[in-house]
């Protein structure tokens, strides 16, 4: 399984550099997938014709998208905005729903799927008096609980409630078209989603952080090597 995983940008040392962090490509290793970067650039130069080699695709974490996406104004909190990481990722989307290629989208990859299926964002959750979701402990310490919803496939990984790490100040706000809760916080924040009938699945937590020492995490990526 041919399993592409998306990348952001940081600056660095004077220049732009593409990031993707190491434990990405091994939990997908680990779950028997080959794992293959994949750049802004290189989606928007490939296209369709490139996307269409992949068997899956992980949409990893990363900034904020640009509010505009999704018809609102930038809230003070939000960040600045990587508009070739968003055309990208939108475009692989795309491409991965009308060729049924699996597709796990973790964090901002949750976010870009939303949006992508016509839902919105809620872009500073401390403001709209949701706490606790962007931690300060370490990244693989797991901090706060997620409640699967039944018949999902987050519940089938794991029947009762599950602790998690947390990374994000953004969330899902409306639903994207077809999109189905499949796990939420105690405060209701939705923390999992997916596509029914498609082998499409969202989670705003880090489960490539521990997927090494968790059977839920690990069970995400086998899932997205092993659905179609």
């Amino acid at each position: 399984m041919l399993i592409g995983v998306t990348l952001g940008k940081a600056w660095s040392d004077g220049r732009w550099r593409h990031q993707c962090a190491s434990c990405y490509l091994e939990a997908v290793l680990e779950a028997g997938g080959e794992p293959v970067p994949l750049p802004a650039e290189t989606i928007l130069a490939g296209g369709a014709a490139l996307l269409k080699r992949f068997d899956g695709f992980v949409l990893s974490g990363g900034g904020d998208l640009d509010p505009a996406l999704y018809g609102q104004e930038a809230h003070p909190a939000t960040g600045t905005a990587e508009t070739p990481r968003d055309r990208g990722e939108l475009m692989l989307i795309g491409c991965a729903l009308e060729a049924n290629r699996s597709l796990l989208a973790i964090c901002r990859g949750i976010q870009v799927l939303n949006v992508a299926l016509g839902g919105d964002l809620v872009q500073d959750l401390p403001s709209a008096g949701f706490t606790g979701h962007d931690q300060a402990e370490a990244r693989e310490a797991r901090t706060h609980t997620v409640i699967p919803v039944p018949d999902s496939p987050i519940h089938a990984l794991s029947p009762a409630a599950f602790k998690v790490n947390s990374f994000h100040h953004q969330a899902l706000g409306k639903l994207g078209k077809g999109l189905v809760i499949a796990g939420q916080a105690p405060d209701g924040v939705i923390e999992a989603v997916w596509l029914p009938g498609r082998p499409v699945l969202g989670v705003q937590w880090h489960p490539e952080t521990y997927a090494h020492e968790s059977a839920e995490a690990a069970g995400l990526f086998r899932w997205l090597v092993t659905v179609t």
